[in-house]
């Protein structure tokens, strides 16, 4: 059985109502041999013309402005006035124009002040189109400027722009595409008015009214003239609108010769600060120490909120200090523009219309002989003509590494910026970064997920718990040392088990004894060991005795060592690391564990 395709069909349905009234028309112009004549119709087409482009670009002056602030701000207040934007869309036409008599009719305070000349005039035909078509390019402008990444104007403020830049250099580009769309609609809406403009001003005509009134005098046939014009009028617009586009500069980038930035060592990074989003409290503190530092915690822990305090981004309490040659220097209370922080958050957050090298150009003040050195360095030179749809998401984080870096910044924020990458990429990614500290002193902030990645850029660590500081202090300390069994996990610690410590202070595993320990008898703990210090044998191998017996229950080989998990009689398991074959499944086995690599917390 053959199935009806229903969305095809109901598309269809609406399709031929729209399109079916127009055709009978065309098919009546042309069986009449021509529109019967119309005086005045060119009069009222021009009419129409200049007074609805003129009412757009008084919608676009004021509407996009509106629509920008609506859709940025939240509360109680901002969602009343956009009810109350869209309500002369709910309006009967008539209403409205009875509406605007109150405010601009003859015994109007405003319409006496002006001695009636807002009505029964072109300025009160533009007044009505105003009232009635403002709400369609307010919605759209709002729905649009909804739809930019927060992201991009973050990134744009943290290059030095202000409110009016970000605005004018990264909303609106971004934006256009849904403003030009409500421009069209408000134009469209402001030519066909009629309901309003009658009330307010019925002279001079436009040609909806002209055609009201040739309809009225002597019927149907004397309006196929001004129907035709307005339907060829409006066809126009609209074949207009959608093939003339603004010619694209498609100018080459020219480099100049690259110049390597001078710098020197970056701050000491310090902070105290406190703030909340929602129902959700942030108060971290870190002491200057180091000029590189890793946030790592779970998700939800408060890591990229701290970065987004540090850079300005987020209203904060405290203090952040930047502490370099010429003693510590506040920067709590500016503005981000004024910060000189680089910040990349976990998007690239490159504008989708511009090139590589006018994404690395996009900071204020950006040196273009050091633009074309950290092309150069993070070898993007030859991509300076790439638009960000053409990159990979590789060089996407290569760009917006290369125009933070630009403007020489004090410090650097990174916010996971190697989360989704293949493992190649991500491998060489975090070594170049790597690199670039080493050369050249950078300061650094790195939120992330992976311990491997923190230990690798980090001179300190500092772990993230809801919102609050779990622990900190140097990088290998930390590691070393974690200050409970939830510091370990989040450092990538496996082998975290649950003991008691049995008669003369020894730590048991079921029967089995790990290391002696300071602890009374019958104190619970969590205990662990790293996968590299166990030692396996098979039971009748050399060194089978001792130590805890246990049985292997999985075995993963891995490129450059092979992972064993060990079941114990307890039912915890453990994991050893090993270069050498491994025992197969099934395979009873003992696990020697030095003492002095045990790593254990007395239960809370």
């Amino acid at each position: 059985m053959n199935r009806i395709p229903v969305l095809p069909v109901l598309a269809g349905l609406l399709l031929a109502y729209l399109l079916v009234p127009i055709v009978a028309f065309a098919v009546r112009l042309a069986g009449s041999g021509g529109a019967a004549a119309a005086p005045g119709v060119g009069a009222a087409l021009v009419t129409s013309l200049v007074t609805a482009t003129i009412a757009t670009v008084v919608i676009g002056v004021l509407g996009v402005p509106l629509g920008y602030l609506l859709a940025r701000r939240r509360g109680r207040v901002a969602a009343a006035l956009g009810v109350l934007v869209q309500l002369p869309l709910a309006l009967p036409p008539l209403i409205s124009g009875v509406l605007l008599v109150y405010l601009v009719g003859p015994y109007a305070p405003l319409g006496a002040l002006t001695g009636g000349r807002l009505t029964d005039t072109r300025i009160g035909i533009v007044l009505a189109q105003v009232f009635v078509a403002a709400p369609f390019l307010v919605v759209a402008a709002r729905s649009a400027f909804a739809a930019v990444d927060p992201a991009l104007t973050d990134v744009a403020a943290t290059l030095g722009h202000g409110r009016l830049s970000r605005f004018v250099r990264v909303a609106l580009p971004v934006a256009g595409g849904g403003i030009r769309a409500g421009l069209l609609l408000a134009w469209l809406r402001a030519f066909g008015e009629f309901g309003a403009t009658v009330i307010l001003a019925y002279h001079p005509y436009t040609l909806p009214v002209f055609t009201y009134v040739q309809f009225g005098s002597t019927g149907l046939p004397a309006t196929v003239l001004p129907v035709a014009v307005a339907l060829l009028a409006a066809l126009t617009v609209l074949v207009a609108a959608d093939h003339l586009r603004l010619p694209r500069r498609r100018r080459q980038a020219v480099l100049p010769a690259p110049v390597r930035p001078n710098g020197r060592p970056g701050p000491l990074i310090g902070f105290d600060l406190t703030a909340t989003v929602g129902g959700f409290g942030l108060a971290v503190a870190h002491p200057p120490g180091a000029r590189t530092l890793a946030i790592l915690g779970p998700s939800g822990a408060g890591k990229s909120m701290t970065l987004r305090a540090l850079a300005g981004l987020l209203p904060a309490a405290g203090r952040v200090t930047l502490t370099g040659d010429g003693g510590p220097e506040r920067l709590a209370g500016l503005d981000p523009e004024h910060r000189e922080i680089g910040y990349l958050p976990q998007d690239p957050a490159l504008l989708p219309q511009l090139t590589v090298w006018r994404q690395v150009l996009f900071g204020v003040g950006a040196d273009p002989a050091v633009a074309a050195y950290w092309l150069d360095r993070l070898g993007l030179a030859d991509l300076a003509d790439r638009r960000p749809d053409q990159l990979s998401g590789g060089q996407r984080r290569r760009v917006a590494l290369a125009r933070a870096l630009t403007r020489r910044p004090r410090l650097l924020l990174l916010d996971e910026p190697f989360a989704g990458l293949d493992t190649p990429v991500r491998d060489e990614l975090r070594h170049e970064l790597r690199a670039l500290q080493r050369d050249t002193g950078m300061a650094t902030v790195l939120v992330t997920h992976d311990p491997d990645e923190a230990a690798l850029l980090a001179d300190e660590v500092l772990l993230l718990s809801a919102g609050t500081v779990r622990q900190q202090g140097r990088q290998e300390e930390v590691y070393a040392h974690p200050c409970d069994p939830r510091a370990a996990r989040l450092l990538g610690i496996r082998n975290l088990t649950a003991g008691t410590v049995g008669p003369g202070g020894v730590l048991r595993c079921g029967a089995a004894a790990v290391c002696d320990t300071d602890l009374p008898a019958g104190t619970d703990v969590t205990w662990c060991v790293r996968p590299d210090q166990i030692t396996l044998s098979t039971m009748d191998g050399a060194g089978a005795a001792g130590g805890l017996a246990g049985r292997v229950v999985d075995v993963v080989r891995l490129a450059a060592f092979t992972e064993t998990v060990i079941e114990l009689p307890t039912g915890d398991r453990l994991t050893a690391t090993r270069t050498g074959p491994a025992p197969e499944p099934a395979t009873p086995v003992r696990l020697a564990i030095p003492p002095d690599a045990v790593t254990l917390w007395p239960s809370r």
